[in-house]
């Protein structure tokens, strides 16, 4: 039988997400559960067609330094993951893609955070840039896949969502 939920109020409204607090009783047992409600997110992983990929730096403010990461970002009222990753891509890397593979999709930390991942394989790149956010100060490295691959396996990509793009993508590429 699944718990039941008692009550849920939100605790704190932000602009990009919620935490609300839920009394849940499961088993005859009645406990409470915070969550950070968010909307999801798009990864994109932009192959270029020379083998290459975008990654971008950009500082972390919860890691205290710039990491290298899959642009990404969440998912606006009415969007789909499609689009969200369509718009971001072109936001943060500044090319349109022709072609949005599906890769996978996960979610981030489900013990206290509702955010979902959806992570795409962009190809058919063409030059198209859109305006970013104001608060995003962000630099675009390009560097070839395999090269990606080794510093995710090699631990020095420390984002989740970048590793597994990126590694996923690897397996794509060379089928």
């Amino acid at each position: 039988m699944p718990p039941e939920i008692l009550s849920t109020s939100t605790l704190l409204v932000c602009d990009l997400f919620d935490v609300t607090r839920s009394r849940i009783r499961e088993n005859g047992v009645e406990y409470y559960r915070e969550i950070i409600v968010h909307p999801g997110s798009a990864v994109i992983v932009p192959y270029f067609e020379d083998g290459t990929i975008a990654l971008v730096s950009q500082y972390r403010h919860p890691a205290g330094k710039p990491l290298l990461e899959l642009p990404a970002g969440s998912i606006d009222p009415g969007e789909s993951a499609e689009e969200c990753a369509s718009r971001e891509v072109r936001e943060e890397v500044g090319v349109k893609a022709g072609s949005l593979e599906f890769l996978t999709e996960f979610y981030v930390s489900p013990g206290f955070l509702s955010e979902k991942m959806t992570v795409f394989l962009a190809t058919e790149l063409t030059h198209d840039p859109a305006d970013g956010d104001d608060d995003e100060f962000i630099d675009v490295v390009r560097m070839p896949l395999a090269e990606a691959a080794q510093l995710a396996r090699s631990g020095r990509l420390c984002d989740a969502k970048t590793m597994l793009g990126v590694l996923l993508a690897e397996t794509r590429a060379t089928r």
